[in-house]
């Protein structure tokens, strides 16, 4: 039997590639997303008591995620193990999966009942990308969904201490306080493959509109805007 899932929302995030975006919700706590509803499902009453909660699990589908051909495989390699190492795809939290779902908490910031797009609701800490399709929202109960003696398997977090960017003056002029926040928290969360080790490589991290270009050598690391600075409509 076949079911069929139908989004009942989008959010809209500073993200318009996969590149850049958290590996996981909640590591970058100061991104910013905007949850608005799709026209069927702008009704305020389905948000009634809400406000209560300060934290949801997001259902969401791997948009930008398929393979060729559509078929699925039963391990996957994991970029936290270099790309080299399979594992069972049910041992990850891989997109490439047979039905592409994706979970996320996230914690809520507002809701806005009565806005010209319906209720919308802002939240932080979110890991996907613009446009992403939402399933389902339902409310994080830390009385049973945190388990503070949970262990991570190959996932534990073994990440040391990340570099600090430096920004050069034309970043810090195209950007507000918000977004360099974001900016700086998503750099140093390193979001390059963790397979590549290239000290001379340039990457390019589409964000908030401009292209972001940026290097981590030695030890140290810097960006800075991309001559092509506007990424929506690039000269």
């Amino acid at each position: 039997m076949n079911y069929e899932l139908t989004p009942i929302a989008r959010i809209r995030t500073d993200f318009p590639t996969k590149f850049g975006v958290p590996r996981q919700s909640g590591l970058v706590n100061s991104l910013k997303g905007r949850i608005t509803f799709e026209p069927e499902y702008r009704d305020p009453e389905a948000l009634r008591g809400l406000e209560g909660f300060s934290h949801v699990w997001l259902l969401w589908n791997f948009s930008e995620a398929r393979r060729e051909g559509g078929r699925w495989r039963p391990t996957v390699r994991p970029p936290r193990l270099g790309g080299n190492c399979r594992m069972g795809v049910w041992a990850t939290r891989s997109p490439f999966r047979p039905n592409h779902i994706g979970l996320s908490s996230v914690r809520i910031l507002s809701i806005d009942l009565h806005t010209p797009d319906g209720p919308v609701i802002v939240v932080e800490g979110a890991d996907l990308m613009d446009g992403t399709p939402i399933f389902d929202i339902k409310p994080y109960l830390p009385f049973t969904d945190s388990h503070p003696d949970a262990t991570s398997g190959f996932a534990e977090n073994t990440s040391g201490n990340l570099p600090a960017f430096k920004f050069s003056p034309d970043i810090l002029a195209a950007f507000d306080a918000e977004h360099l926040e974001a900016l700086r928290d998503i750099l140093r969360s390193d979001p390059r493959p963790h397979y590549h080790d290239d000290a001379d490589r340039i990457y390019t991290l589409p964000f908030a509109g401009k292209e972001v270009k940026f290097r981590i050598k030695a030890g140290e690391a810097e960006a800075w805007i991309s001559p092509a600075s506007c990424f929506e409509n690039p000269k």
